[in-house]
């Protein structure tokens, strides 16, 4: 098992930048893939971003490609997503979940190859 807490979401204006943090605990070696999802009200989750643990292979949404960014720090078993340019339209929950297993290509965009998630935090951009 792979325990998944996030943090660092809030409220911010326009333009501005917020850095989520989630940290891993469990069975992390089983850890494959990192990944960050959104969801807004009414909205499917949606995929954000990925990084494969051993390589750090870093995958994104087109919506999100040059403002954002995820890194993770395998000594602290902590994945990073740096959030710039945020727009209101960034407005959701947003979660952090793990793989059990390799995944490769459009498998890491897809939330149902995700074993464990973490249980979110929002993020608000006001206009």
């Amino acid at each position: 098992q792979v325990q998944l807490v996030e943090s660092g979401g809030g409220l911010v204006q326009a333009g501005g930048s917020l850095r989520l943090s989630c940290a891993a605990s469990g069975r992390t070696f089983s850890s494959y893939v990192m990944g960050w999802f959104r969801q807004a009200p009414g909205k499917e989750r949606e995929f954000v971003a990925a990084i494969s643990w051993s390589y750090g292979n870093t995958y994104y949404a087109d919506s999100v490609k040059g403002r954002f960014a995820i890194s993770r720090d395998n000594a602290k078993n902590t994945v990073y997503l740096q959030m710039n340019s945020l727009k209101p339209e960034d407005t959701a929950v947003y979660y952090c979940a793990a793989t059990g297993g390799l995944r490769v290509g459009r498998q890491v965009r897809q939330k149902d190859e995700y074993d464990y998630w973490g249980q979110g935090t929002q993020v608000t951009v006001s206009s």
